[in-house]
Formats: C-alpha cells, sequence, structure tokens
C-alpha cells in the first residue's frame, strides 16, 4: 500500500516538476517579452528625442524666417517679384513644422504602446512568479507529507 503511495507521489512530483518547467519557460518567454518592449521604448524615446530637437531647429529655422520676412516686407515695397519667393518659403517651412507635429504625434501613440505593453508584460512577469511561488510551496508540502509517509 504505501509503494502505492510512493507511486502516486511520485507521479505527482513529476507532474509538478513538467508543469514548473513549462512555467518557467513560460516567466523566461515574458521576461523577454518585457525586455523587448523596454527595448522599444528606450528607441521610440531616442526617436522622440531626435524629433523634438529637429521641431526646435525648425523653429529657430522659422523664427529666423519670421524676421527675414519682416526686413524683406520693407524691401518688397522696392522689388515685387520677390513676394511670390518668400510665400513659397513659408509656406515649405510650415509644411515641414506641421510634419514634425505629427511626427511627434505618432511617436507619442508608438511611446504609449510601448509603455502599455511593457506594463502588461510586468504584470505577466508577477502573475507567472505568484505561480511559481505557489507550485513550490505546494511542492515543498508534498515532498514533506511524502516524507512523513515514508518514515
Amino acid at each position: 500500500d504505501s509503494d502505492r503511495m510512493r507511486k502516486v507521489f511520485e507521479s505527482r512530483a513529476l507532474q509538478d516538476e513538467d508543469r514548473m518547467g513549462k512555467l518557467e519557460d513560460e516567466l523566461k518567454d515574458a521576461r523577454t517579452k518585457a525586455e523587448d518592449a523596454d527595448k522599444q521604448y528606450d528607441e521610440v524615446s531616442k526617436k522622440l528625442q531626435t524629433t523634438e530637437s529637429e521641431l526646435e531647429r525648425a523653429e529657430e529655422r522659422a523664427e529666423m524666417n519670421e524676421m527675414k520676412i519682416v526686413e524683406l516686407e520693407e524691401e518688397l515695397k522696392v522689388v515685387a517679384n520677390n513676394l511670390k519667393s518668400l510665400e513659397v518659403s513659408e509656406e515649405k517651412a510650415n509644411k515641414r513644422e506641421e510634419s514634425y507635429k505629427e511626427q511627434i504625434k505618432s511617436l507619442n501613440a508608438k511611446l504609449k504602446q510601448a509603455e502599455s505593453r511593457a506594463e502588461f508584460a510586468e504584470r505577466s512577469v508577477q502573475k507567472l512568479q505568484k505561480e511559481v511561488d505557489r507550485l513550490e510551496d505546494e511542492l515543498m508540502s508534498e515532498q514533506e507529507k511524502f516524507k512523513g509517509i515514508t518514515e
């Protein structure tokens, strides 16, 4: 009878070990996903910084162009043909500025997505760790019971 119980416990122990192995693999996968999400977050963050820097330079150029426009308006009285060229330059600068604003919006959206994925991955890791801890506790309990039975 004790041999049968021993076999049952050994079978359960093997099943628990298999399950723990699977859970450890899942935990590794979750950690890998979390690391990937962190890397993506870092990349998006760097892109955002670059875009912000480009936007700042574009705004500086826009401000300089606006100052030039004021100077050119005085010259406009003399040279009317230059007006069309200046309007085209201003439109291009505004389009670039709008383009930069759209890029920033896009990067912000990507950043929020990466943060969401990272948070989800962290929660998954925590859940899996709790499950591993529970299974380890259960295994220890079963091992103690098994020792109690075999003694």
